[in-house]
């Protein structure tokens, strides 16, 4: 079997009000295929950037370069919610803070920062995801994870008097981050309390908006997915013979010829990027000098 129509990649700019699960529903829809999946979901409140794999490409997930995570985020204070955003209930009230305190906390949030992820999360609890507990009025007790915060900025700060009633935040961190909790530690540490009233999600690694179709688009169908190679960005790209294309299939290992740990394997007979893409390889020494060993094969033996 070679590359088909539903192997690719396709980002999708979601609205708020669905589910990340939403939205892969309505692509298997508009693509006919059901092996789709994603590079890390958003909340239904949350809108912005879904990366999503589809077909043979799926087998690819783990490897793709979705990090570093880039949001923005608006920020409301003086009231906390169970679900740490809008849609929630409020569990505790306190002063506004001041601009100061809200710079001051937020240079103490940026690098590797232990996080307590929010009581509705899809984090497993003996089996039982969080969200679902907390829905049905039992107490959640998570565990902090250790989160990568490379960048927080405020901006956009709306007076209440001297003090600030609201802001943007504008994040870029490492996967496992909640932005949910992360406004919340940040009102915290400034003696106050904040939920989110809108996220967005800008940018995953090598992925951005600007390739994003619109969430509308999708569900009118039908849309072009785009070639699986370009799920692999940041990587580096060596072209095969046809002797070492012959191999690769069958998983025997090839001469690496390109810097990284990992590469694309290209065989350029392919008349387009869909038939080119035939492995994603890792560098291996042997006695024979550095090989590519195939750990994902694109297409079957002929």
């Amino acid at each position: 079997m070679t590359p088909t129509s539903t192997d690719g990649l396709l980002l999708v700019d979601k609205p708020a009000g669905i589910s990340s699960h939403d939205v892969v529903l309505a692509a298997r829809r508009a693509v006919r295929e059901k092996r789709i999946g994603h590079g890390g979901t958003l909340d239904p409140f949350a809108t912005g950037l879904l990366v999503l794999l589809v077909g043979r490409a799926t087998r690819l997930l783990q490897y793709l370069h979705a990090e570093p995570k880039v949001y923005t985020a608006s920020v409301a204070f003086g009231a906390e919610t169970d679900t740490e955003d809008l849609g929630g209930t409020v569990t505790h009230e306190a002063p506004l803070p001041t601009r100061s305190t809200l710079e001051a906390a937020a240079s103490t949030l940026v690098g590797t920062i232990a996080q307590l992820p929010p009581a509705y999360s899809a984090k497993r609890v003996d089996g039982q995801r969080a969200y679902a507990l907390a829905r049905a009025g039992k107490e959640v007790t998570l565990a902090p994870v250790e989160v990568t915060i490379h960048a927080l900025q405020l901006s956009e700060f709306e007076p209440s008097g001297d003090r600030v009633s609201r802001c943007r935040m504008h994040v870029t961190c490492g996967g496992g981050t909640y932005i949910r909790s992360l406004a919340r530690d940040l009102a915290r540490a400034a003696g106050s309390a904040a939920h989110l009233t809108a996220l967005r999600r800008e940018r995953a690694g090598d992925f951005t908006l600007a390739r994003s179709i619109p969430y509308e688009q999708l569900r009118e169908g039908p849309v072009t997915l785009a070639p699986t190679i370009d799920a692999l960005a940041g990587y580096g790209v060596q072209p095969l013979d046809p002797d070492e294309c012959a191999k690769l299939v069958r998983g025997i290992d090839v001469e690496a010829r390109v810097a990284g740990d990992f590469a694309a394997l290209v065989d350029p007979r392919g008349v387009t990027p869909a038939e080119q893409l035939l492995a994603f390889a890792q560098r291996r020494s042997s006695e024979r000098g550095d090989r590519f060993q195939p750990r994902v094969v694109m297409r079957d033996v002929a």
